[in-house]
């Protein structure tokens, strides 16, 4: 049952098993094992970063394609659900058909954008959504009157899904029953169906065709495959899956803004957190997004105890302020890539083949 669920793309690795079954069951039960506001933020935002940087997997580790456009569609989700709320009012309604325009829009640029850049090199394909971006970004930003301009938009949620609502007097092993935590489990299901879903299409027979467009697509279109199209495709399916990943974060935070869905920083984050995951490994994104998040929320914490623990060395306590994190953060990700230079899943599943042969 397992291997039909995970489209028998086993993670061929015993400590990669343990790890993704420790993620899994971390963010299963975020909320009773890790107590507090920011911790469960932190959780849902991980949620919402495996299914955006698998999303963006599916181009750049499958199929072979740079993208700059990827947090486009993932801003046009969360605009989607947050306009809709704003300007119909917080009904399931509205929020359906805010998704549903929202897929629709995605779907539309992503065809444009494959069918008219797809067929440029690679280089000039990565400079033409990247122009995209920053364009939609500017436009975004202009229309205040229906996004918000440069403060975005706060909306309301349906009751259901509100913090006040309580659905028992009792809490759940200290944690209270209300409509954060159903919140919080809708972003759960959301996520792993996506996940799977994702999966499916990687190791589907037009999965294969992505890879090998991947690997060689002159020797891919020579056999008899259409590498436009399958390539479109690929940009569609990623572009509906960023969408939806928007749809996610608007829906936890209730806010939507330019730079908290469009801005080129989360693009980036995006690229660093497959990088380090590894690339064209699924799981790599749920791995990357937990390291990334995890450090880039509690390193300061974590250097803030450091410095004060070291106020007997000055130079050393300056080193380990709280103010000098993103140093920090670009250090351990330089030692990550260095180390690293396949990905987390990649050097765990090397170390594994490297195992059995080893045994006689």
């Amino acid at each position: 049952m397992l291997k039909r669920l995970l489209s028998n793309d086993l993670p061929k690795s015993i400590w990669l098993t343990w790890l993704l079954v420790a993620i899994f069951l971390g963010l299963a039960f975020a909320p009773f094992l890790f107590p507090g506001v920011k911790a469960l933020s932190v959780a849902a935002k991980i949620l919402v970063f495996i299914v955006l940087v698998a999303s963006f997997d599916l181009l750049l580790g499958y199929t072979g394609i740079v993208s700059f456009a990827h947090t486009m569609f993932f801003g046009i989700g969360a605009y989607g659900v947050a306009m809709s709320s704003s300007h119909w009012g917080p009904s399931w309604s509205s929020i359906g058909l805010g998704i549903a325009l929202a897929l629709l829009l995605s779907w539309i640029l992503a065809i444009l954008i494959g069918l008219f850049s797809l067929r440029v090199r690679a280089i000039f394909f990565a400079m033409i959504t990247l122009a995209v971006a920053a364009a939609f970004q500017t436009f975004a930003s202009q229309l205040s009157e229906w996004t918000g301009g440069e403060d975005g938009l706060s909306f309301k949620l349906p009751s259901l899904l509100l913090p006040s609502t309580e659905f028992s007097d009792t809490p759940l092993w200290g944690v209270n029953l209300d409509g954060r935590l159903l919140c919080y489990y809708l972003l759960f299901v959301a996520a792993a169906i996506q996940f799977m879903m994702l999966l499916r299409i990687v190791n589907s027979p037009f999965g294969r065709v992505l890879q090998a467009i991947r690997e060689n697509e002159f020797r891919a279109e020579a056999i008899g495959y259409r590498v436009v199209i399958y390539r479109t495709l690929s940009s569609v399916l990623s572009a509906l899956f960023a969408c939806s990943a928007g749809v996610m974060l608007a829906v936890w935070l209730r806010y939507n803004g330019p730079d908290t869905s469009l801005s080129f920083e989360i693009m980036m984050d995006v690229l660093l957190i497959v990088v380090i995951g590894g690339m064209g490994t699924l799981y790599g994104a749920a791995i990357g997004a937990v390291l990334f998040l995890w450090a880039q929320s509690y390193l300061q914490d974590l250097l803030r105890w450091a410095s004060e623990a070291s106020q007997a060395w000055p130079v050393l306590a300056a080193l380990l302020s709280p103010d000098r994190w993103l140093l920090w953060l670009g250090l351990l990700f330089v030692l990550s890539v260095y180390y690293f230079p396949t990905g987390i899943v990649g050097r765990l599943r090397a170390h594994a083949v490297r195992a059995d042969k080893a045994v006689p």
